[in-house]
């Protein structure tokens, strides 16, 4: 079976705010940006990629999804429990002290865990966990 990674789904609730953290903070490329009404999704992915990518989504676009469920999103979002993104970089540090130059909000500083990953973590705009790991 031969199969790969093509998008992933993040929600934001800030189009912008979160096209200035992916682009500007991480230094993504905008593979397409599409609105539709007040809704906008924006695919990005980091330079010279175009898979897997990641798709910035307005949270429960789906018409089938409750105002109960709605309200469960937003709150997950907002405590940064509801979307996860893992990324590595071959310079963790410098890595890290880049993206906490732009003023990103920190969740973990490098640490080696004792799994055997060396990671940091932020949170992009609308919440979600972003985790950077030591390539190795």
């Amino acid at each position: 079976m031969d199969i790969s990674i093509q998008h992933s789904f993040l929600p934001q609730t800030d189009p912008e705010a979160s096209l200035a953290f992916y682009r500007d903070v991480l230094g993504f490329e905008i593979l397409n940006d599409v609105g539709y009404g007040e809704m906008r999704w924006i695919t990005v992915a980091p330079k010279g990629q175009s898979t897997p990518s990641v798709v910035l989504c307005p949270p429960a676009a789906d018409p089938g999804i409750t105002e109960d469920e709605k309200r469960v999103i937003a709150e997950m979002m907002a405590k940064g429990t509801y979307a996860t993104l893992v990324l590595s970089t071959p310079d963790l540090d410098s890595t890290f002290d880049r993206i906490q130059a732009t003023g990103a909000e920190v969740i973990q500083e490098p640490v080696d865990q004792p799994y055997g990953v060396r990671d940091c973590a932020f949170r992009d705009p609308a919440g979600n966990h972003v985790r950077i790991n030591q390539a190795g």
